[in-house]
């Protein structure tokens, strides 16, 4: 069956499914290791073009946007729960517990005093893997059939 040139219908609904769960996943790293784990960034980033990728959406600067999206709400997600799950554990909360208890501002504090700047080199090369990989469009080899 050739490839369509039309997004499918399921592409956005599995992004937002993979980003969850991949900053949940972020979160739990990020608590087992007691850090933040910015490395994760451009894994995510790449992660989130595969999703669309395997959904068939075309490359190009709509699948690029769309990725570059989807790894900064992964980017934002994962920090905010690793916060949530810092200040929970001091409180003998679960992460999830605690991210309905705290505000966006303390997050935002606790996180400002956490990411260095090196985290945030690594977060800007997540988006610019995005950016990269949701543009640039591998065609497979020709097959021998």
């Amino acid at each position: 069956m050739p490839p369509t040139s039309a997004p499918r219908w399921y592409a956005l609904p599995l992004l937002a499914l993979g980003a969850t769960g991949f900053a949940a996943a972020w979160m739990l790293v990020a608590l087992a290791l007691d850090r933040q784990c910015a490395w994760l960034a451009p894994l995510a980033a790449l992660d989130m073009v595969l999703l669309l990728r395997m959904a068939r959406w075309p490359a190009g600067p709509a699948r690029a946007g769309w990725a570059v999206l989807a790894t900064l709400a992964v980017v934002v997600a994962a920090n905010f729960l690793i916060v949530a799950g810092q200040v929970g554990q001091n409180f003998g909360i679960r992460p999830w517990q605690s991210a309905l208890l705290i505000g966006p501002g303390y997050a935002w504090l606790l996180a400002g005093l956490a990411i260095d700047r090196a985290d945030l080199l690594l977060f800007a090369l997540g988006v610019l893997v995005a950016a990269w990989a949701g543009v640039s469009g591998r065609r497979p080899a020709p097959s021998a059939r």
